[in-house]
């Protein structure tokens, strides 16, 4: 990294919106066109300069590149996070680069609200199907096995089943937790999950419907959660896992069952999925700026897609609280 490249790459207004955009979230190039109102071949150009000055850092999935703001570390860190200073100086005194970074950030907010809606109709439509849907992907009776053995070392206490779809997950686990808490954002979800948990007694049992990116509850009001196939429908996972983070108390644990990385792109357009699959480095960061601290993960290769159980601890100093700019951005 050379101050020169840094100050160069940054002497083009585009590259500056998409520095600020990348501040907010981790974006796939495809998003960042579209806010852009350019091609996508040259906001990849554009792209390639920001990450040859070591400003942001490419990851792969499938026939889709995802783009986040770089995070180095040792004397490069302290030279990154002055960079990044500066822009956000930039947006709060420069009324026109203020304007423009808004601008920006209401379309990616719109383009996201799009591919929501798309994803809930999906949802809607296969709710009552969803069990068989899943089956297609893994063996659900040794996905379910595994995933108890992982959590027997210690009380479940408190759960949040979070994106319950049918409620299996909160139905596998209601003997063996104190109470258990299943939220979703479809409400044809949950009316299918309540339907399937209605013999449960209805003080172990609390449907509640919210967005995994925003939960509706007070911080350290879990002793486990759960997102059981649930976290490749995020286009952006790391909201869904500070807020996991934020109502889990210290010493709380994770449990996150879903694909490993994996190229069957026809699960975008077929399942509404956002994310082909997380390799375990992927994972392990995404805990660790969540706040958690992660276990070996287990792997069952039964299926033509690999299922992964990632398991971790919170750490008892809070995750780093919500910015305000990924609050627009949302």
């Amino acid at each position: 990294m050379v101050i020169e490249d840094i100050f160069k790459a940054l002497g083009d207004p585009t590259r500056l919106r998409i520095a600020r955009l990348l501040s907010a979230m981790e974006l796939a190039v495809g998003e960042l066109a579209q806010v852009l109102g350019q091609s996508q071949p040259r906001v990849s150009r554009h792209v390639g300069i920001l990450c040859d000055a070591g400003l942001a850092e490419r990851r792969r999935e499938g026939s889709w590149v995802f783009l986040r703001q770089s995070e180095p570390e040792g004397a490069s860190a302290a030279l990154i996070e002055a960079v990044q200073a500066l822009l956000a100086t930039a947006e709060a005194t420069e009324p026109d680069f203020a304007a423009l970074c808004e601008s920006d950030r209401r379309k990616l907010a719109a383009i996201r609200e799009a591919r929501e809606m798309a994803a809930e109709t999906y949802f809607a439509r296969h709710a009552g199907e969803w069990d068989e849907l899943r089956a297609l992907h893994s063996a659900d009776a040794e996905v379910e096995r595994r995933l108890a053995e992982a959590l027997a070392d210690a009380p479940l206490g408190a759960l949040l089943d979070i994106g319950t779809g049918t409620g299996r997950m909160a139905e596998l686990f209601a003997e063996t937790a104190e109470r258990v808490v299943a939220l979703d954002k479809n409400l044809e979800m949950l009316r299918v999950a309540r339907a399937k948990l209605q013999h449960l007694p209805a003080a172990r049992i609390e449907l509640v419907q919210g967005d995994f990116a925003d939960l509706p509850f007070a911080d350290a009001a879990f002793d486990t959660v759960l997102l059981h196939q649930v976290l490749h429908f995020a286009p952006d996972p790391a909201p869904a896992l500070a807020e996991a983070a934020r109502v889990l108390r210290p010493g709380g644990r994770i449990a996150i069952v879903d694909f490993a990385s994996h190229d069957h792109e026809e699960l975008r357009t077929r399942h509404q999925h956002a994310r082909l699959g997380f390799s375990d480095r992927q994972m392990a960061e995404l805990l660790r700026a969540a706040g958690f601290a992660a276990s070996p993960p287990a792997a069952l290769e039964g299926g033509t897609l690999v299922v992964k159980i990632w398991t971790a601890k919170r750490r008892a100093a809070p995750a780093s609280p919500k910015s305000p700019a990924l609050e627009t951005a949302r």
